[in-house]
């Protein structure tokens, strides 16, 4: 088994290195090929080494982990500009929006990459071995 092949049965999925492919929009197993055909869209396989992709059940959770990291990041960066300048109300409702906007349309699909990869590597939900019945 070389290095790149986590796709058997029984091969270990080191959980670190799919989750920071995922997060780069690569293949959890081969690393070579595209995880996204579109912005949110996952591929059912990759090009390159032919993994299925399609069993992910990522749902809602990427949305959630995005929602909670920039609230961390953009309520203190608003106490702290508050603070430190006087910046008009009008231009704080545009501001901040956009800012939050933008932001959550950078992290979402590195985010549900990382999601999808960490189920890979785990085996969760449809990248599960499937069970044969006797």
């Amino acid at each position: 088994m070389s290095e790149h092949d986590h796709s058997g049965p029984g091969a270990d999925r080191p959980w670190k290195h799919a989750t920071l492919r995922g997060l780069a929009g690569r293949c959890p197993s081969c690393g070579q090929g595209q995880l996204f055909d579109r912005f949110l869209k996952p591929a059912p396989e990759c090009a390159s080494c032919g993994e299925q992709l399609q069993g992910h059940q990522a749902d809602d959770f990427p949305a959630y982990i995005v929602i909670l990291v920039l609230g961390h990041i953009i309520v203190p960066l608003m106490i702290e500009v508050n603070i430190a300048f006087a910046v008009p109300v009008l231009w704080q409702a545009a501001i901040w929006p956009t800012l939050a906007l933008v932001s959550a349309l950078l992290m979402i699909q590195p985010v549900k990459g990382a999601v999808i990869t960490f189920q890979w590597a785990r085996r969760m939900h449809g990248f599960a071995p499937r069970q044969t019945k006797i």
